[in-house]
């Protein structure tokens, strides 16, 4: 088994990806992370191109890494100057950091009409640069940008290039596809041939996205004899993103017999990419492979069935190793087993046979023609099972409430909502104030209930969602309200369906807290 090294950039190429703005604690956290995950090399950033850089590596230099080496990035010195003068080079040194990633041009066009310098003085930027960084004891990776290009137009050239960067001492030659638009097996062929051509370093991979063959170029060029893959945590990156390590380590290490890291280190891939994606401030995406809340989510009753006698039937790998788990989703599709199995979930007992698991599916069926959507919302779906198998009690009823919307001449909106709940067969009158009339009418539930449960200010709403379902209808169209609600130990989806934004909202916001309460009586 052939070990391969990963080289995780998310920290300087994943910050160029729209969106994305890293503090220096960011930064430090992102690091913490990944080297507890087991990466072999952290790419903190760019010294000598910002000053949030250098206080990166400043504050790395207090983090004892146990699994990582940090690596700074610049780029090959400027023309006609000696490397020593150059101050991107001097803060690579200034760093501390005791590896390094530089960049040089590889595609002749780019020498000629973006740098407008020889091809020669090319050579000796490339050449001096790595020679200079040697000389101060830096391990060096030497990226050559754009290779595959420069490689397709200019084949004897870029060879060039790399006999530069080798023939002065870097460690690493690093093939990019930095425009992202290579094709797998005409990537794959470049880098066995490369390999057989610069065999005395070692290879590595950094691929883009615009193709959409991330992934699977990475994959390619290991298997042509790349033996670094370099990636970013969910593929963030310039344009369309970096090859996504979360798709690139399982790969390599369970389908294709590499190792990238330990069995139990991948079992944390999925909580790494959830917490990257936190800190980026990025929504997590539902279908990414492998760690995705969807990756391994079975709506059709055909495929339930089936993953339940065996789950290889619809699932490539045990969600299990890269720390995901199996969701059965429930819908108008789902068949009998789907509402049996979230039925042991709960712990509740119902069989093919029994005529309650009959009456749930047709409920379910009726309720989503409705529009209702009950995969976004398994706190109201737990609900609606309880209630028909009448495992459950209502914590409270609604005797009204009022929700209006004032106008001041200053423009300001003041939104009030008053209820009148009768909670353990008391009644509680209150109103509150809030930003919007879903908000104020939030504000009032809980005030209300407050006394009688106070866990309630332990949950709060992460999420809130509203969707039209038929556009055509305009304002009297009817509206869905998807609530997300978390508390300290999970997150909880409820649904509400009316032609009254309010009254959705209303449904929706009932279900989250009854939700809650149900658990914590549990």
């Amino acid at each position: 088994m052939r070990d391969i090294k990963i080289y995780d950039t998310t920290l300087r190429d994943g910050s160029q990806g729209e969106g994305i703005s890293f503090s220096v604690m960011d930064k430090v956290k992102i690091a913490k992370k990944l080297d507890k995950f087991g990466v072999h090399y952290i790419e903190g950033g760019w010294p000598g191109s910002n000053p949030k850089d250098m206080e990166f590596f400043k504050q790395a230099r207090k983090i004892k890494f146990k699994n990582s080496k940090l690596v700074a990035f610049g780029s090959t010195r400027r023309p006609k100057i000696n490397p020593s003068d150059d101050e991107n080079l001097k803060a690579i040194v200034k760093s501390g950091a005791r590896l390094a990633a530089v960049f040089g041009k590889t595609w002749d066009m780019h020498v000629t009409d973006i740098l407008k310098v020889s091809l020669q003085e090319n050579l000796r930027m490339i050449k001096d640069t790595v020679e200079f960084l040697k000389s101060k004891n830096i391990y060096v990776f030497y990226d050559a940008e754009h290779f595959f290009d420069g490689y397709t137009r200019n084949k004897n050239y870029a060879l060039e290039t790399l006999h530069s960067a080798i023939s002065a001492g870097c460690d690493v030659v690093v093939l990019c596809d930095t425009n992202g638009g290579m094709l797998t097996h005409e990537l794959g062929t470049i880098v066995r041939a490369i390999s057989s051509e610069c065999h005395a370093v070692t290879l590595g991979i950094h691929a883009h996205n615009d193709g959409g063959l991330a992934v699977a170029n990475t994959l390619a060029a290991v298997e042509a004899g790349a033996s670094v893959a370099q990636g970013t945590i969910n593929g963030y990156g310039e344009r369309c993103g970096n090859g996504d390590l979360c798709g690139i380590i399982p790969n390599l290490q369970l389908k294709m017999g590499y190792k990238c890291c330990s069995e139990s280190k991948l079992k944390k891939l999925t909580e790494v990419s959830k917490y990257i994606s936190e800190i980026s401030n990025m929504r997590p995406q539902d279908n990414q492979p492998f760690v995705g809340r969807s990756a391994f989510a079975h709506k059709g009753g055909v495929h339930i069935n089936a993953v339940m006698k065996n789950s290889a039937s619809y699932e490539h790998v045990m969600p299990e190793k890269v720390g995901n788990h199996r969701r059965i989703l429930i819908s108008e599709l789902s068949g009998k087993t789907s509402i049996i199995l979230k039925a042991k979930e709960m712990e509740l007992d119902l069989t093919k046979d029994d005529p309650k698991t009959k009456r749930i599916l047709r409920l379910i069926q009726s309720m989503e023609n409705q529009g209702y959507y009950f995969e976004a919302a398994d706190g109201s779906f737990e609900l609606l099972m309880k209630k028909v198998l009448k495992k459950y009690k209502p914590c409270f009823t609604l005797e009204g409430f009022k929700v209006s919307i004032e106008k001041r001449e200053d423009d300001i909106l003041i939104s009030e909502a008053i209820i009148k709940l009768n909670v353990n067969k008391k009644e509680e009158h209150t109103a509150a104030i809030g930003d919007g009339p879903v908000n104020a009418l939030d504000n009032a539930l809980r005030k209300a209930l407050a006394k009688f449960y106070p866990t309630l200010s332990k949950m709060h709403l992460s999420d809130f969602k509203v969707r039209v379902l038929d556009e055509k209808a305009g304002t009297a169209a009817k509206v869905r309200v998807i609530i997300q609600s978390e508390d300290e130990n999970s997150s909880w989806g409820t649904v509400g369906v009316s032609e009254n934004i309010i009254e959705a909202s209303w449904q929706a916001l009932v279900d989250s807290v009854e939700y809650k309460l149900l658990k914590d009586k549990a």
